[in-house]
């Protein structure tokens, strides 16, 4: 697991606490996201214009991919998804302006990965009842009970190690393309050549792994409150 740099300590009642890069860097992100949030609703006009366009544009293109995934009925997932395709996308990219991704760090995946796989198991058990929640183990027949148990056990693993395990070696070929190129004259090859490899690793490539999690979320969503 890559662990965050620890730059802020403090001492509480005795106890120290440290906060890492990667907490302040999602921090930062959820401030950003609320500001966004504050502005996108002062912006609201009948007749839209430019940026209530971008923003109506955003939120129907989620309530498409809900729907077309999971369903009509599943509409309201739609802030949940939502939220998760920006603040995952944002943490993936952010190895474009020199901040270390916190995808990197396997706490903060598997953290996402749990509550995702929270909304999933509560969304079957309002769906059917935690009696036939349970029974859903068991089904189509009992023997199969301990592969349905190890499925749902695996899913949040899964989810945590494949974005975890695609973002840091994204994040670690860029770091020895930049020591490669560290000695070339006046440091022109660190200006000039990583910038299509960052558009790759860290745009292309970290919006790919957050439409992979999100899609395997709503996937699941589906199949396992239909069980």
């Amino acid at each position: 697991m890559v662990e965050g740099k620890e730059i802020i300590y403090l001492n509480l009642l005795g106890y120290k606490i440290s906060i890492s890069e990667v907490i302040i860097v999602q921090w930062a992100i959820i401030l950003i996201c609320l500001i966004f949030s504050v502005m996108a609703r002062g912006i609201l006009k009948n007749v839209p214009d430019k940026k209530q366009s971008m923003v109506e544009i955003f939120v129907e293109g989620i309530n498409n991919l809900v729907r077309n995934t999971m369903g009509e009925e599943s509409l309201e997932f739609v802030p949940y998804v939502g939220t998760v395709v920006i603040f995952l996308l944002m943490m993936n990219i952010s190895g474009i302006f020199g901040i270390e991704p916190p995808t990197r760090d396997f706490s903060v995946t598997t953290g996402v990965a749990a509550i995702s796989f929270i909304v999933i198991q509560a969304y079957a058990i309002r769906k059917h009842g935690l009696k036939d929640y349970f029974l859903g183990y068991a089904r189509p027949i009992g023997i199969l009970l301990p592969i349905n148990i190890m499925e749902r056990i695996m899913l949040p693993v899964s989810l945590s190690l494949r974005l975890f395990g695609n973002i840091t070696a994204a994040a670690v070929i860029m770091e020895l393309i930049y020591n490669g190129l560290a000695k070339t004259p006046l440091g022109i090859g660190q200006l000039v050549v990583p910038i299509p490899l960052h558009f790759y690793f860290d745009v292309f490539d970290g919006g790919l792994q957050m439409l992979i999690f999100v899609m395997l979320t709503m996937i699941n969503i589906k199949i396992i409150s239909e069980h």
